[in-house]
């Protein structure tokens, strides 16, 4: 039997690990560090050692013989774990150092994508106030601006209004006079992702999913880490996602093969369908959080044998179900984006129709407070997405969470194409 070790502590890592314990091969996950809410699953162990300790995970890895260790969350990769562990003998599975820049510097990724003709937003990097205004003019409003470098999921702000965006750009520069930024267009279209499991001679592409990064019903409200996603998107034909991967997914990894930088690992496309065609609104390199909540449960295959057989460059063969939808409702402290929503009992719900993926929770005196700002992904699933809201909503108002908040409306765009069918 074998053993595997998830690097992360969020709702995403959860869903992964508890994904590996579904295969037959796998008896036992370890969580590094995960969170306390994970204790609910049976056969996932934490392991307090965060995931910017990379020579502490390495000697884990080897005292307890892990059989393959795989990287949830992005900060570990930037900073070079996958390098470190091959140069140990110790299997895992994500990109190496230079390969993760491609999430990590969004020059990098604005730069790849020119080199090969990869359809994108246009862009200025820039350095300086005075650039940035620059670039402002250029595109005018709305306008996107982008941190440079890892931002958890929260580097992107869209502005509308010109005062908005002066007070965000001199206030950034006042801070740090030198900060780079990328600013780019403002893309109109339908969002959604891709991710896509990558190995020396093999590629999985999983089903699409929609996020929801607002905070607010209508997508109103401060951008977040992902308010709820849904999986698969039964409205967008299949030759939209074909598209997708033809012309931006594949096409950087062959851009980056061929500039002597392969990428293994997990490749998150997020694409935007404009008038023009997809077009790429960031790459990430890692699975999407909370989009690996509503994808990971689709997958009818081995999880273990599939990434096994991608180190092992084989092209694995795999099957994904077809007959239902996947809606994550994620669930949030009341000040959340802000910080202080932390030490307030959570209620946990998990039953046949929902379950539940842990993001920040503590155990304290025998009950699950908050630790952070998301705090739980609700997932259930229907053969419509309205089907599928209808369960997880209607088991969420069973609940007390005055004190918490959700989006009531995840999956609302599929849900106006089902009823404009009627």
């Amino acid at each position: 039997m074998k053993k595997v070790l998830v690097v992360g502590s969020g709702a995403r890592e959860h869903a992964i690990a508890k994904t590996f314990l579904r295969s037959p091969q796998v008896d036992q996950v370890f969580v590094a560090p995960g969170n306390d809410g994970m204790r609910m699953t049976p056969n996932i162990k934490l392991v307090p050692i965060s995931v910017q300790m990379i020579r502490d995970l390495a000697d884990f890895a080897e005292l307890e013989r892990i059989d393959l260790t795989f990287v949830g969350s992005e900060e570990p990769l930037t900073l070079g774990i996958v390098d470190y562990f091959e140069q140990h003998d110790l299997p895992i599975f994500g990109p190496r150092q230079a390969a993760a820049q491609l999430e990590g510097s969004k020059t990098f990724a604005k730069e790849l994508m020119a080199k090969y003709h990869i359809p994108t937003a246009q862009s200025v990097t820039v350095k300086s106030l005075d650039e940035a205004l620059l670039a402002v003019e250029r595109f005018g409003l709305p306008i996107v601006i982008k941190q440079d470098g890892l931002a958890l999921g929260k580097g992107v702000q869209i502005f509308q209004r010109n005062d908005q965006l002066m007070q965000q750009l001199t206030g950034i520069y006042a801070k740090a006079p030198h900060a780079t930024l990328v600013v780019e267009e403002y893309l109109e279209g339908v969002e959604f992702s891709i991710f896509s499991f990558v190995g020396q001679n093999g590629i999985v592409h999983a089903p699409i999913a929609q996020d929801h990064k607002r905070l607010l019903d209508g997508d109103e409200g401060p951008n977040t880490g992902g308010m709820g996603a849904y999986s698969p998107v039964p409205w967008l034909a299949d030759d939209v996602r074909m598209t997708a991967i033809e012309k931006l997914v594949m096409p950087t990894i062959e851009g980056m093969k061929a500039d002597g930088i392969p990428f293994y690992g997990i490749l998150y496309t997020g694409v935007m369908l404009t008038k023009q065609g997809p077009k790429v609104i960031e790459f990430n390199v890692r699975l999407g959080d909370p989009e690996t909540q509503v994808v990971l449960p689709q997958l009818n295959s081995d999880f273990y044998i599939m990434i096994d057989e991608l180190m092992l460059g084989i092209q694995p063969q795999v099957t994904w179900q077809h007959h239902q939808v996947y809606i994550g409702v994620v669930l949030a402290g009341e000040k959340y984006p802000a910080s202080g929503s932390q030490g307030i009992t959570v209620p946990v719900l998990e039953n046949h129709q929902v379950k539940v993926d842990s993001a920040a929770l503590t155990l304290k005196d025998d009950a699950y407070v908050s630790d952070g700002g998301r705090l739980l992904t609700f997932v259930a699933a229907g053969e419509t997405v309205s089907q599928a809201q209808e369960i997880i909503y209607s088991q969420l108002q069973t609940l007390d969470l005055k004190h918490f908040q959700y989006r009531t409306d995840i999956g609302y765009q599929a849900v106006n194409h089902e009823v404009t069918k009627i």
